[in-house]
Parts: structure tokens; sequence; C-alpha cells
């Protein structure tokens, strides 16, 4: 028999799981009108090492990267409707944005995808930024009257509506590219916790039924700090639990302190961080479902790990993880792997995130080449898990920062001896 103690690493995905990839508009799409993240890159701000240029040009290439998706078995894309874009300048909205949207849409629809779109992925216009940003009351009420446009769009089409990314990540970037004092980064958290309070009731009310949330970071040793960006003062305004999970932190592994200095490829990742992540989330919220809106792995320009680390084995140990998370009584909803393809990971392309690579610096063409994260996704997607009997590659650390009392005492539940 199993008990909750021992749980099964057999948990299968049930039929009709949420599987889907992740990107991001500015990121990815290039040739990108005037917002903030334009003029960071070309200023050159703290932490920028490379131009922007026109990152792996998804804008034009959408419909052979959806295909790409399509052919993992996803039935989730997400990406943003990015407001710099379809309003470029206050009250005047560009038809030809609009029709690139209408039209990303409907493909995701067409290669049997549901979208999920996020509606600030930590990018706003070019007037927005003139008008003092998040300092400026009025930039709340025009992000709202943004929101209601896009969602009045895009309503009855089985979106799934993320408000905002990451808010402590946002929050964070601002601090140090914009830059902002103190005093803004409060008035910033508050502006973005009343409006997405504020919102979660505007897209219900235009497209009922509709789940939306906010994506939260995991980050380690200070989350109780990325919490206080939004998710403590929104938890009833959330239909399900989103989560960011990159790196978790033990007391043989402080390396998640890389991402600090945005060297991620340095990072000893700790997938088995995951199942107390979520275990931890589901407790505070009992009645909502979980979603790992992104989890992913970079590399170093591409090149393989120093440890021999694969994006593969990243893949499925962190999939290991969470099929033991259900087997424990966490609700999953859905998984998505950043990203697609690489992208401008906010400053530079050295990070690689992509199941596709694309060496955006130095290849014209801007091909997509498999990692070999493609088949196992593929197969991870069809099988609804990783095989029976699956050992994770990295092993547990030891007294993990997620659940001290748990793994400090020796109680981590481990996985099955045999080797793989």
């Amino acid at each position: 028999t199993t008990t909750a103690a021992s749980p099964p690493a057999t948990a299968k995905f049930p039929p009709g799981f949420l599987w889907g990839v992740a990107t991001s508009g500015f990121q990815s799409e290039g040739s990108f009108p005037d917002s903030n993240w334009t003029r960071y890159a070309d200023r050159k701000a703290t932490g920028v090492e490379d131009p922007y240029g026109n990152s792996v040009d998804f804008r034009h290439r959408y419909p052979s990267d959806l295909k790409l998706a399509q052919g993992l078995g996803a039935n989730v894309f997400r990406t943003s409707v990015e407001w710099s874009r379809i309003e470029p300048r206050r009250g005047h909205r560009d038809p030809a944005a609009l029709a690139y949207y209408d039209d990303l849409v409907r493909r995701i629809k067409a290669d049997g995808m549901r979208p999920m779109i996020t509606l600030d992925h930590w990018v706003y216009p070019g007037w927005v930024a003139d008008q003092g940003a998040w300092d400026d009351p009025r930039t709340q009420d025009d992000w709202l009257r943004n929101a209601r446009f896009v969602v009045d769009r895009y309503k009855d089409q089985g979106v799934i509506w993320i408000t905002f990314n990451e808010a402590s990540a946002y929050i964070y970037k601002e601090l140090t590219t914009r830059p902002m004092d103190l005093g803004q980064m409060m008035k910033m958290r508050d502006a973005l916790i009343r409006t997405h309070r504020a919102a979660y009731d505007m897209i219900h009310e235009l497209d009922p039924g509709a789940p939306v949330s906010s994506n939260v970071a995991y980050g380690s040793p200070v989350n109780g700090i990325f919490d206080a960006a939004l998710f403590n003062d929104v938890t009833d305004k959330l239909d399900f639990i989103g989560i960011d999970y990159y790196y978790g932190a033990n007391l043989q592994n402080f390396t998640a302190a890389y991402a600090l200095a945005g060297q991620f490829w340095k990072i000893d990742p700790e997938p088995e961080g995951l199942y107390y992540v979520l275990k931890s989330y589901q407790r505070r919220g009992p009645g909502l479902p979980l979603y790992v809106v992104e989890n992913g792995m970079s590399t170093d320009n591409g090149k393989p790990r120093e440890d021999g680390y694969t994006r593969s084995d990243h893949l499925r140990d962190h999939i290991y993880w969470i099929q033991r998370a259900m087997a424990d009584g966490v609700k999953m909803m859905g998984y998505n792997y950043w990203s697609l393809t690489d992208n401008y990971e906010w400053g530079s392309y050295r990070p690689r995130f992509g199941l596709y690579t694309v060496d955006a610096l130095t290849d014209p063409s801007l091909a997509r080449r498999p990692t070999d994260a493609v088949p196992v996704y593929r197969s991870v997607i069809a099988n609804r898990g990783v095989p029976p009997g699956y050992v994770p590659v990295r092993k547990p650390g030891w007294c993990s920062i997620e659940d001290p009392v748990a793994t400090c005492l020796g109680t981590t539940p481990t996985p099955p001896a045999t080797a793989r």
C-alpha cells in the first residue's frame, strides 16, 4: 500500500492537464516600438550588455514557432500582448499591431492550444515612462483602460489571463534599471496591488469563467520579500496560484545568488525544491489549483554545463518532483516550459533558456535548432509524466530552505534507490 509519506513516483498527470511553453512579447518579438525597455537597452542601463536588435523576430516568425510548440504536443501557448505595440501613443491604437495579435491568437487556437495572455511582462509604452511610469496615479487608469480593451477583444476564446508577470521581479528590475528610490518602489508596489485587484474584477466581468492570476517568482531565502510585492495582498483575487520556479537553496547550495547578477547558467539547479514550493503554496491557498507558469534552465550561450547536467535531465527531474507533489495531494493545473526559443534576457542574449536555441547575435537567419529537451518534453507530454521508476539525475540536497523542518531533520522524501 502507498501512504502520503511514501508517495509513488508514478502519479500520472491527469487527462486534460495543461502543458505549455511560455515566452513574452518584448523578449522575443523584435522590431519593438518605443517603451521603457527599448530605452533601457538603447542607453545601456544597469545590467544591459547586448543591444536588443531584432531579438529572435517572433513578430514575423510566429506561424512557424507556433508549429514548433504544437509539435511538442503543447496545449497552451503563453505570450504577452504588448501595450507599447498596440498603443504607441496615448489614445492611438496601431491597426497593424492589432492585426498581428489578432492573427497570433487565432493561430494559437487553430494549432490546438489555449492562449495564456500576460497583460504586463515588465514593459510599458514610452509615453507612460514620460508621465512618470508607476509614480503617476494616471498610469493605473491607463493600464486598466488598455487591459479592458485587450480582454474585451480576446474574451470568449478560452484565454488564461495573467495580469502582472512576477511583480517582485518587475519592481526589482525597475529599481535597478530605471532606477527608482525606495519611495518610488513602495508606490509601485501599492499601484500593482490596486491594479491587479481591479483587473481581476474587470476580467471576470468581461470574460466570465476565464481563469485569472499573477504568477509569483520563487526566490528561495528571500521569498517572503517576493511574496510581499503582490501575492500576500491578492490571494482573494486569484483563480489559481501561478509559480515561476528556476532555483532553490539548501545548505549545500547557495548558487541561487548568481541570479542577482544575471548569471543564471552558474546556478546549480535544485529540482526537489519545486516539490516543497508546491506543497507550501498549496497550504497557503488550499482551495486553489497550482500552475507552474515558468520553469527552465539557462546555459551559457548554449554551451554544455560543466557538470554535465543537461536540459533534458533538468526537465525530467522537475517533472518527477511535480509528480511526487501531486501524489502528496497538490492540485496541479498546468506546467509551462520557459521558453520555446532563446530570447532577450533583459539586457543579454547570453543566458539561453530555449527548447530551441537561436544565435540571436551571430546568425542572421535566426535558425531555430532543437536542443536535447525537445524529444524529452514531447515524450513527457505524450506519456503524462516521466517513466515509472524514474530516478532523478540530481540528488536532493541537505536541509532545503523551502522546508527546513522536514529536510533538516531527515524526513525528506527520497527517490527510489534503483539507478536509472
